[in-house]
């Protein structure tokens, strides 16, 4: 995460929560139904005592019996009519909640697919979505419950003092005055909550991230043997979270402690005086009986305020959390009045094009810096550097995932920036290194870049089903015909049930299905065995003979698929010209071309000793199978 909540000016609790108001607004007049009904039962609730008071002081002490039926049902009604009312105060309230919930958490997805890359480079993934389930979850209760409540009960604690004033001015005023610490306590309850409750949630997120990545990362740390590292690590973290909770805890039963003591000794100052102004004959057993009645109806309102008030502060922290992502600003914009390429030739230039992330150093120079380099409609270029000269870099400035920091990316003459993000992205496409694939069928992944192709409609299906085949068959990924449910299998999340290979081959294959003007692929092909990746190579050639192309070659013979090479060096594009040129000519470049060749040996020698011990195994397991065989057949001949 990059931003906290110390790098903000802090807003009062109120101020903070009111920015909740756009979301809650359509929903509203359904929340203040709920009050007013909350309101009514707190109101029947005090006119009990009323009844009581009327009660005691007329017939009970007079001795007529006639009319404690008709008190008695009056009671009845009061007590039906509260229920109801509650009743309704819940029916109203309940389904906007959920809503208001759908609302913001809709927002944030969209936020979130807005953002630009440099973002969620920032940001831990648990921390976004402990923000988009957990927080939001905690804002819907608030809302629908908390919000309602705490409204609710301050009035009817503010009608009922007034009532129990009413009864008895110096018994009134000596129950408020023994209330006074509960709101003094109250004020100290919020500065030392909020902190504590902001803590907690963003360990909270912190525990999800740690989750997340072990999940992901399981065949990593099974196959090195840190599962229990990571288990110890996780505990500690969890155990950081159980302690922050516990303070949590003390805090609000340190208040609780105050809002059930406090209205006790109130009750009990009291009682001792009502006794007193009883005997002397300056109030009625009834209005005794009355006084007592109401502060006993007065005491969940005032004891609910603890657990409102935890509620309120930490819907205040998690309303924090949620605006931080919201009031992100996306340098990353559509302009106000975009540009338009109708038929895209192709042309892809980049002009004194520099770039610095946003977290780097200052005093280091940037990552890109003067790069000058054109692709010609319908060429393919190699781009070739040793590790960390910028050409991942390179390729992602190409779609707006980074801005460049300096000089311009041109797409048929036009500035890329001037682009709507969805026509830039309809005409280039990106195949990635780390191939990332979704939990959805084959055919889902395949056309993620063609939504055109989307629905039942039989001649769109058809259309999708040769657009399917034709990117399968580029990618030679022929193996999805062999999955369960062909190229309908869903794949597992993150295409985790699939080898690197075949992900990749899925990516590339997306890649092709977009028909893009310009395919940008950032070495594609580096999880694939040296066959397949020459057949890949040969029906690449076809798609790139029409097609832009700019390749991250971290291999020879991808090199030679290129019409010229660019020779990336320290941020800069040093040499272009064909692999043979490059050969002749720079010194640099046969340094990076025989590094390559060292690795793509290093990678055969590699596959080689995989497929002999791949045939060993089988031989072992024959013999095996031959040896159970001559036992059981044995076995069968004693018997």
């Amino acid at each position: 995460m990059s931003t906290t909540q110390h790098d903000r000016p802090r807003l009062s609790t109120a101020r903070a929560i009111a920015r909740l108001y756009p979301y809650a607004k359509p929903a509203m007049p359904r929340i203040y139904l709920g009050m007013v009904a909350a309101l009514l039962a707190g109101v029947v609730a005090l006119a009990i005592p009323l009844v009581l008071q009327q009660l005691v002081d007329g017939p009970l002490s007079s001795g007529s019996s006639e009319a404690i039926v008709p008190a008695v049902v009056l009671v009845l009604v009061l007590g039906v009519l509260e229920a109801v009312m509650i009743a309704l105060r819940r029916w109203f309230v309940l389904t906007p909640g959920t809503h208001i919930e759908a609302r913001m958490r809709n927002g944030l997805y969209a936020k979130l697919q807005d953002l630009p890359v440099a973002f969620h480079d920032r940001w831990q993934s648990g921390q976004l979505l402990s923000r988009a389930v957990s927080d939001l979850n905690l804002i819907r209760r608030w809302i629908s419950f908390g919000l309602v409540l705490l409204v609710v009960n301050v009035v009817t604690i503010v009608i009922g003092f007034g009532v129990l004033v009413y009864w008895n001015l110096w018994l009134g005023l000596l129950f408020l005055v023994c209330s006074a610490p509960l709101w003094i306590y109250g004020y100290v309850f919020e500065k030392k909550y909020s902190v504590i409750s902001r803590r907690a949630q963003d360990q909270q997120g912190d525990l999800a991230t740690a989750v997340e990545e072990s999940v992901h990362g399981i065949r990593v740390l099974k196959a090195f043997g840190r599962g229990k590292h990571s288990l110890l690590k996780f505990a500690d973290q969890a155990e950081l979270l159980r302690s922050t909770e516990i303070e949590k805890a003390r805090s609000v039963a340190g208040i609780y402690f105050w809002l059930i003591m406090i209205p006790d000794v109130a009750f009990a100052l009291c009682l001792l005086g009502g006794v007193g102004l009883a005997a002397a004959g300056e109030l009625s057993v009834g209005e005794l009986l009355a006084f007592f009645a109401t502060a006993t109806v007065l005491r969940f309102p005032v004891e609910s305020i603890g657990f409102l008030l935890a509620m309120t502060y930490d819907t205040r922290s998690a309303t924090d959390r949620y605006f931080e992502v919201m009031d992100e600003v996306n340098a990353i914009v559509d302009p106000a009045h975009p540009a338009t390429i109708g038929a895209p030739e192709g042309r892809l230039t980049f002009e004194n094009v520099g770039f610095r992330y946003q977290d780097a150093p200052a005093d280091r120079p940037g990552t890109l810096a003067g790069l000058v380099l054109t692709l010609e409609p319908g060429e393919t270029m190699a781009l070739v550097g040793i590790t960390g000269s910028g050409k991942t870099t390179l390729t992602a400035l190409a779609t707006r995932l980074y801005d460049v920091t300096s000089g311009r990316v041109l797409l048929d003459g036009v500035d890329i920036r001037d682009l709507s993000r969805e026509e830039l992205r309809r005409h280039i496409a990106m195949a990635f290194e780390d191939a990332t694939l979704f939990s959805a069928s084959v055919r889902d992944n395949v056309l993620l870049g063609r939504p055109e192709l989307e629905g039942d409609d039989p001649a769109v299906r058809a259309e999708a089903d040769r657009v399917l085949a034709e990117a399968l068959e580029i990618a030679q990924a022929d193996f999805v015909h062999r999955l369960p449910d062909g190229v309908d299998t869903t794949v597992g999340e993150e295409g985790l049930s699939l080898s690197g290979g075949q992900r990749q081959r899925l990516a590339l294959a997306r890649a092709v299905a977009a028909r893009p003007a310009v395919l940008v692929l950032d070495d594609p092909l580096s999880a694939l065995d040296v066959d397949t990746e020459a057949l890949v190579e040969a029906a690449l050639r076809r798609v790139l003979a029409t097609t832009t192309g700019l390749i991250v070659a971290h291999r020879p013979s991808t090199v030679q698929m290129a019409d010229r090479v660019a020779l990336l060096q320290e941020g800069r594009i040093t040499d272009v010209g064909t692999h043979s040129e490059l050969l002749r000519r720079n010194e640099h470049y046969r340094y990076v071309i025989s590094s390559l060749e060292d690795e793509e040996l290093a990678q055969t020698e590699r596959e080689d000793r995989e497929l002999k011990l791949a045939e060993e195994e089988g031989r072992r397991r024959e013999a095996v199978d031959r040896e159970s065989r001559v036992i059981e057949r044995d076995g069968e001949v004693k018997r």
